[in-house]
């Protein structure tokens, strides 16, 4: 799988699910698919679309979770 449309997020818990049930509406109103891997520290994720990636991180952003590019 490619890693050039994912983000790592270092989050646990409630934040942790939070965000997947971001991803997957993200992904749904784009008709994409996402999915997660375990990264080195954190969590990756990943969507087929770099605009997709893009809106993510913004929800990130709102939410105070960092993410980085990985």
């Amino acid at each position: 799988m490619t890693k050039e449309n994912c983000l790592v997020v270092q989050a646990a818990g409630k934040q942790l699910d939070l965000l997947r049930g971001e991803a997957a509406r993200i992904a749904k109103g784009s008709k994409l698919g996402w999915w997660t891997d375990r990264a080195d520290i954190g969590t990756r994720f990943c969507f087929e679309d770099a605009k997709a990636k893009e809106a993510f991180a913004l929800t990130c952003d709102n939410f105070g979770i960092r993410c980085q590019d990985g």
